[in-house]
């Protein structure tokens, strides 16, 4: 059963459609992935299906309710923006239970509430103490519990860690993947790694129409394609950013991504690339410290569907 269908959905602003006939669906109880570039229409979407937006043209139904049913999508869904904001001179005990009595929930209830989600996010221990005095993954954990307060049947993230640290990057991505199957998890970010990580299903969009919907698995596997990872000595990184410059130009790569001395290249052909591959290296006299063929990562087939997209609108 789909906790989340949209028809058809159109956003303009102006002259720009924001989102272009966005049709997508996605299954109770599990973690959706909406993937795309900044500027890809992830942001507005969320924004017309929690009730933040009407859309210019088409229809979207949450939780079995449809977007425009008087407001009663809010009671069903939780919503953590990329920015929470909250009332820095309370405590989060008081902040929760505040957003509670906003929900309906009668006092003993929201006390209970707000002090078992404190627990599960792991802020029971500051319970009592002013938000305004918060590092940014506290404020995200918050939010957090904040969007869980009603227990929502879809629970709505935008960017929810692209801010954090490390650290707080991996207490947030824990929290998440710890609701699986207790509600459905729309997901929206840019992060590459985290979706790979925690989401079940992924929806790619770019310049508002989704290019691709699909298991995580099922993706990769459509879309396998054979992959090296070339690694230099860092000394030699000025001829070897030079060389990684010139494989871009070859028939027989897809695409080449670089990061300080290391370089994951997506080939066409792997018989072709495990010859020329290091033949191109020899030739630019680069002294290696790493030649492995790879696994293909939700990575690759992000850049490759979003360099097609963006090919087949030239």
């Amino acid at each position: 059963m789909a906790a989340i269908t949209t028809h058809d959905l159109v956003k303009v602003y102006g002259k720009v459609r924001a989102v272009d006939g966005l049709n997508l669906t996605v299954a109770e109880g599990t973690i959706f992935g909406f993937l795309g570039p900044n500027g890809a229409g992830k942001t507005t979407t969320i924004r017309m299906l929690t009730g933040m937006a009407s859309p210019s043209a088409g229809s979207a139904q949450v939780a079995g309710v449809d977007l425009g049913a008087d407001g009663q999508v809010r009671q069903k869904i939780g919503y953590l923006p990329e920015e929470p904001a909250f009332y820095t001179w309370m405590n989060p005990l008081e902040y929760l239970e505040y957003v509670g009595r906003l929900f309906g929930l009668p006092a003993k209830q929201r006390r209970q509430r707000a002090r078992d989600l404190l627990e599960r996010v792991d802020l029971a221990q500051v319970a009592k103490r002013r938000i305004g005095g918060f590092s940014r993954g506290m404020r995200q954990r918050l939010g957090l519990a904040q969007a869980l307060v009603n227990q929502p049947v879809v629970l709505f993230l935008d960017e929810p860690v692209s801010a954090l640290d490390p650290a707080g990057r991996k207490e947030v991505l824990d929290l998440i993947e710890g609701l699986r199957g207790q509600c459905t998890v729309f997901m929206s970010t840019h992060i590459l790694a985290d979706v790979e990580r925690v989401c079940d299903t992924v929806g790619i969009i770019d310049q508002g129409k989704l290019i691709e919907e699909a298991n995580q698995v099922e993706l990769l596997g459509r879309y396998t394609v054979p992959a090296f990872v070339v690694e230099c000595e860092p000394e030699a990184q000025a001829p070897f950013q030079a060389w990684t410059e010139r494989l871009r130009s070859l028939p027989w790569v897809v695409s080449v991504n670089v990061e300080n001395s290391s370089a994951r290249v997506v080939v066409r052909d792997l018989r072709q690339a495990r010859l020329a591959l290091l033949e191109e290296a020899t030739a630019a006299h680069l002294p290696l410290r790493r030649y492995e063929v790879v696994t293909p990562s939700l990575e690759d087939v992000f850049l490759r569907l979003v360099g097609n997209h963006k090919e087949g609108q030239a």
